[in-house]
């Protein structure tokens, strides 16, 4: 089952939608906002792509924290941020199974849904 996760509201979770229902593709939204998004998930993402692109340094939850919490941050305190601050986690995260897309491009939707069809 494919898997959009983020928030309602955010207008690129929005253009991701649309993609998505514009091409067919069946899927499952988990708003992380509402639902929540554990840990381990978290730490299997950074694994995948790294804290530095799971993590939303540039958006205005990460920019209103503490300067001792933006310093010395490395996976496990990334997840915690996270996990207290699920706004801080980039979005949209589409999980196609084999793999995982960070943020969107309609060209990368393209090109992982070519390579499982």
């Amino acid at each position: 089952m494919i898997t959009l996760y983020g928030i309602k509201a955010c207008d690129t979770m929005k253009k991701a939608r649309t993609w998505l229902d514009e091409h067919g593709v069946d899927y499952q939204f988990h708003d992380y906002k509402t639902q929540g998004i554990d840990a381990e998930r978290l730490h299997a993402w950074c694994a995948e792509h790294g804290w530095e692109v799971i993590l939303n340094r540039k958006g205005t939850t990460f920019r209103k924290l503490d300067d001792a919490d933006k310093e010395n941050i490395d996976t496990d305190k990334a997840v915690a941020l996270m996990q207290a601050n699920p706004s801080m986690i980039k979005r949209p995260v589409l999980d196609i199974g084999s793999q995982r897309l960070v943020g969107f491009k309609p060209e990368w939707y393209a090109s992982a849904f070519e390579s499982n069809a």
